[in-house]
């Protein structure tokens, strides 16, 4: 009998997971539906691919900003108050990061950026300020989109992010199409245009759903949780540190291949990879989810869970890396040659390394998030960043010709030491405790 209860938890952990797994799997689809595109560009792919790439690191930066809005509305949002507190954060969040970004897109400070600390030519600075004007429309749409798809989550109805990316996907794939036809269109604006059309799709199937599913919610919470918004930004702010740190990550990998022997090379192969790298492991994305929600229940269970969707991104890259497939993929379905498929092939080698550790720093920051430890997680990606430099630095130092796999490396060590970070700070703690939004 408890084998059998145990069987039923499993499936509906699987029922919960995969549709917030597809979804994933689906966003990581549209990058690569993008560099496979610029990958088509007539002159100089290469530098296409890289000014694309230099534009969207810095749009990440605030792109978390927004991402982390839906995770607050699927914790806090019980009621229509502290919906209503979240809309007023989420409207000043939109005007500073707003104001931010037209500080880069729009003055001096974007030019000196890009070609001071990047290392970019004026020729590919006009390129990737072009492109990041563009990027910076997609944040209000990304707002939009995790707001509605928080209350999503909240209420079990997560196939509805696998719809939403199923229709994003299918407008991109189809502009894609249209600028795959007419090559001398392509730069790095087009990726942009690319997204922000997809984005556009995406917010308003998630705000379709979403918004019936907030006018069935009650005025005020049942059990007295309804929050203002200094409440909602409470909960708000320490997860924002944390993520602003894991963010930067990309930022500095990309300012530091810059210094590598071909900087062209060097950021288009890592970019290529990773976007490889990120469609492998998007499943796990998810995996603090699976924690949070039954970790209480059936700790042997989720432990399980783990290792069976953990082992996965691991084997796919192995397939991709060291057997002719990867080469296959790349050159028919990702469309690129020469130099820029060496190294694209060899960064992957060493992402196997990262996709086998990924899993596990999500499924540890699930306990971290359930325990109230969440100040652990500053920490921990301190770390990263700080072994990701200092990877960097050596690997540019002693091996310059490595190009994009030097990021690949330095990326896979610097999670690595994230992990250790958790790891270490979770067999210190004795006692788990629900989640508080005081930390």
């Amino acid at each position: 009998m408890v084998q059998l209860d145990q069987t039923i938890r499993f499936r509906t952990m699987i029922a919960f997971f995969l549709p917030l797994g597809f979804s994933a799997l689906l966003i990581s689809v549209s990058h690569v539906i993008i560099n496979s595109t610029l990958a088509h560009a007539i002159i100089n792919p290469e530098i296409v691919i890289t000014g694309y790439a230099m534009a969207f690191s810095i749009f990440g930066l605030t792109e978390e900003a927004a991402v982390l809005m839906r995770q607050t509305c699927t914790v806090l949002v019980k009621d229509k108050r502290t919906f209503k507190s979240l809309l007023i954060v989420c409207l000043f969040l939109i005007i500073f990061i707003l104001l931010i970004s037209s500080v880069v897109a729009y003055t001096p400070a974007g030019a000196w950026l890009f070609g001071y600390v990047f290392g970019a030519s004026e020729e590919l600075q006009k390129d990737i300020l072009s492109t990041y004007r563009v990027l910076v429309l997609v944040t209000i749409f990304s707002v939009l989109r995790c707001i509605y798809q928080g209350i999503i989550i909240s209420k079990m109805r997560t196939k509805w992010l696998t719809i939403a990316m199923i229709i994003r996907l299918s407008v991109m794939y189809g502009l894609s199409l249209l600028f795959i036809s007419n090559p001398h269109l392509i730069s790095g604006r087009t990726g942009a245009f690319i997204f922000l059309a997809g984005m556009i799709v995406e917010a308003a199937v998630s705000y379709a759903e979403g918004r019936m599913l907030v006018n069935k919610l009650p005025a005020f919470s049942d059990d007295g949780e309804s929050r203002d918004v200094r409440g909602v930004f409470r909960f708000y702010r320490p997860m924002l540190i944390s993520v602003f740190l894991a963010v930067s990550v990309t930022p500095a990998i990309n300012v530091l291949l810059g210094k590598t022997v071909n900087m062209e090379l060097a950021i288009a192969s890592y970019t290529i990879a990773f976007s490889i790298t990120w469609l492998a492991i998007s499943f796990q994305t998810y995996m603090h989810q699976i924690v949070l929600n039954y970790y209480k229940k059936a700790p042997h269970l989720v432990f399980k869970f783990g290792i069976i969707f953990g082992i996965m991104p691991g084997f796919f890259l192995c397939l991709l890396g060291f057997t002719p497939l990867g080469h296959w993929v790349l050159q028919n379905l990702v469309g690129i040659n020469g130099d820029l498929l060496t190294a694209t092939a060899q960064a992957l080698k060493i992402f196997v390394l990262f996709s086998l550790i990924f899993p596990w720093v999500d499924f540890c920051n699930g306990i971290v998030m359930l325990r109230s430890q969440t100040g652990i997680m500053v920490w921990s990606q301190g770390s990263n960043i700080v072994m990701t430099l200092v990877v960097l630095l050596i690997g540019i130092w002693l091996v310059p010709d490595w190009n994009g796999a030097i990021g690949a490396l330095a990326q896979s060590i610097g999670s690595a030491a994230e992990l250790g970070v958790l790891v270490l700070s979770l067999s210190r703690l004795r006692q788990p405790s629900t989640y508080s939004i005081g930390n």
